[in-house]
């Protein structure tokens, strides 16, 4: 027989706000993060959040260069975005089943 718990509530409630704040954190950190990768053509910089910073091509590889930068910049943020919301949809069921009536 399962009954009301506040006890039980308050310490779930707890343990979220708990997580919430460690997620703040990390989060933070890893913006503040980034990561490098480059050969003689192409430099890559993304943040620890999985966000574009910089695309930058060597000089006399490629016309327009500026343009091409950018656009590569803007296009590449999208994809990860739309795989970032891919995987936050697919974590939520996993999220309501850890905290029950708090999805």
């Amino acid at each position: 027989m399962s009954y009301f718990n506040p006890k039980n509530m308050f310490e779930k409630a707890k343990e979220l706000y708990k997580l919430q704040k460690q997620a703040r954190e990390i989060k933070g950190k890893l913006k503040n993060t980034h990561i490098e990768a480059e050969d003689s053509n192409v430099t890559v910089i993304i943040n620890g959040e999985q966000t574009v910073v910089k695309v930058e091509f060597k000089d006399g590889t490629i016309p327009n260069k500026k343009h091409l930068e950018e656009s590569t910049v803007k296009e590449l943020n999208k994809a990860i975005k739309r795989s970032q919301q891919i995987g936050a949809e697919t974590m939520k069921g996993v999220m309501g089943d850890s905290f029950p009536g708090l999805s």
